[in-house]
């Protein structure tokens, strides 16, 4: 069977486990998911084995530390994959809920009602985590998956989803309600993208390359996120030691995601004493600065040695690694302006005590989550309490931001009546 048709195939079986899965009820769901947690962990070692011929091939071609960091899998990790899908189980079902109920003059009767999507397609790069993510919370809500990992991670995803699969059917969740498709020709990009006929909605997690392959070639709705160049404003009235803690954490818990600050803008009047206080625990992490002139010429005053002069390009580029750029700002209205026009509206932050320009910033930042006082690093199906997420959005239909439960599902009228007819 050539990919075409294994794709196809995988297309026929999905739409047919998709029927099976939107009759299951939340228990018998949340019993598949806790078998699934079961197995990952029983599966530990094999799965561990499979994730190092991924590290290994990645340090053979050298990848970024950041970047290897996204692909590696520990014993801590998995028992983290498992807890997850155990807190996915323990959610409120979003399926069946009625959003609304109303009667017509005519006595019918309509309801609005939670229902699954059908059969949705995860194409996505390097974090093998979003392998389990992706199944359990489409397990969930009844929708059937195929999945598409990238060549970096290969062997760690066949591993997980068959531990996915294997305690799924000890559940009795139906057969190929988690398909993953083990090539990484891609091709396989361009015929999931086209199947249309089988596959209600595709979503890509990865680099820019991988989005716009899918976009060109959707033939069904597209929920993605295009960057993740995160924003910190350091307002005139913040609390330094607060701001600095929170764009370390921003910047260098774990650089290689997407919601990791990668621009740091400063108000005029404090950025001398921002950069004095930041600079010695930038320097720690090995961080290197892109800065403007202004905050370029300060940093070199405080000896700053990782320090280059920003160009146009930096203030619109999603680093990834242990990269920041820095911009002194005159005001709050000029640190506005720059996120909404090299910011990709993904997560930006406002560090302030002043709360009339808080809740301002709050209110005017088209960002898909805007902070006050807090890390960037906070967006995060987990951290939202969606238990784990299904990728972040920062489009504005049907979905934006993190991804839980409710953004897997659609919804239907279901209409009764006592022998209307319409006149």
């Amino acid at each position: 069977m050539n990919l075409s048709e294994q794709i196809l195939d995988f297309g026929r079986h999905a739409r047919q486990a998709s029927r099976s899965l939107a009759q299951l009820n939340s228990a018998q769901k949340n019993d598949a998911l806790r078998a699934m947690a079961d197995e990952v962990i029983a599966s530990a070692d094999s799965i561990l084995a499979a994730n190092e011929q991924d590290l290994t091939r990645a340090r053979e071609n050298n990848l970024a530390s950041a970047m290897i960091d996204r692909q590696t899998l520990t014993n801590e990790r998995l028992a983290k994959m498992a807890e997850g899908i155990r807190q996915v189980a323990a959610l409120p079902d979003p399926v069946g809920e009625v959003l609304r109920t109303w009667t017509q003059p005519n006595g019918i009767k309509i309801s609005k009602v939670r229902v699954p999507i059908g059969v949705i397609g995860i194409i996505y790069e390097s974090r093998p985590n979003v392998t389990s993510d992706a199944a359990v919370l489409c397990t969930k809500t009844g929708n059937a998956v195929i999945l598409r990992g990238g060549s970096e991670s290969i062997h760690s995803n066949v591993a997980i989803a068959d531990a996915l699969q294997r305690g799924g059917a000890k559940a009795g969740l139906p057969p190929d309600s988690i398909l993953l498709v083990a090539q990484t020709d891609r091709e396989a990009v361009r015929l999931m993208a086209e199947m249309d006929r089988y596959i209600d909605l595709i979503i890509p997690r990865g680099g820019h390359a991988l989005i716009e392959a899918v976009v060109s070639h959707a033939r069904m709705p597209v929920i993605k996120h295009a960057h993740g160049v995160c924003i910190i404003y350091v307002d005139e009235k913040a609390d330094l030691e607060m701001a600095c803690e929170i764009i370390m954490n921003a910047k260098t818990q774990r650089p290689g995601v997407c919601n990791a600050a990668e621009t740091v803008l400063a108000h005029r009047a404090i950025a001398p004493a921002l950069f004095e206080k930041l600079a010695p625990r930038l320097t720690s992490k090995g961080v290197e600065l892109r800065a403007d002139e202004t905050a370029f010429a300060e940093l070199r005053t405080l000896g700053y040695e990782k320090l280059q002069s920003a160009t146009e390009e930096d203030w619109s580029t999603e680093y990834l690694d242990f990269i920041l750029a820095v911009k002194v700002v005159d005001s709050p209205n000029e640190a506005i302006e720059h996120i909404e026009r090299y910011g990709s509206h993904h997560s930006d932050c406002i560090v302030t005590r002043n709360e009339e320009l808080a809740e301002r910033f709050l209110r005017e930042i088209d960002s898909a989550t805007v902070y006050w006082n807090a890390s960037t690093r906070f967006t995060d199906g987990g951290e939202f309490g969606f238990g784990a997420e299904i990728g972040i959005s920062t489009d504005k239909l049907h979905a934006r931001g993190p991804m839980g439960l409710e953004e897997l599902t659609t919804y239907k009228y279901l209409i009764r009546g006592d022998g209307q007819v319409r006149s």
